[in-house]
């Protein structure tokens, strides 16, 4: 099963606000696969979502360590990079999935090791049109009904 949605985010705190929303929503063994160019807000968009989880931890990319694990008072937020990862079977070395079941696994560049998730939430995040700090997300829900009452609202 796969449904596609477009959000149009006005600026960076609109992308915040989507995190947040999320945040709300996901639950432990939850999957989110995050994907575009590089400086479009990945980073940004897990820092606010572990945020809003009440974590007062600063997130910041895993692109040379590969894994970032945050506690929050809900539960743990894995956060991976799978920018330099030769594909899915690296990925799975990492041990990620170890400890997946009990935590919201979120991975940038997720495109690259979506095979080891049949089911996730992919967020696809693009520049906006106008040139300003606008975004585009697109959300895939892979595998199963996302309950996402919410979150797409304009």
């Amino acid at each position: 099963m796969s449904a596609v949605d477009v959000r149009e985010l006005a600026d960076i705190a609109a992308l915040e606000g989507l995190a947040a929303d999320l945040g709300d929503i996901l639950g432990a063994g939850d999957v989110v696969l995050l994907e575009g160019p590089i400086g479009v807000g990945k980073t940004r968009f897990v820092s606010a979502f572990v945020a809003a989880l009440g974590s007062t931890d600063q997130v910041t990319s895993p692109t040379y360590t590969l894994m970032h694990v945050y506690e929050t008072p809900r539960l743990l937020v894995l956060h991976l990079d799978a920018y330099r990862l030769s594909g899915v079977e690296e990925y799975l070395d990492l041990g990620a999935g170890d400890f997946a079941h009990d935590a919201i696994t979120m991975v940038e560049w997720g495109d690259r090791v979506a095979g080891a998730h049949p089911e996730h939430l992919g967020l696809v995040l693009e520049f906006g049109q106008s040139g300003d700090n606008s975004r585009r997300c697109t959300i895939r829900r892979r595998g199963r009904s996302w309950p996402l009452p919410g979150v797409l609202a304009p």
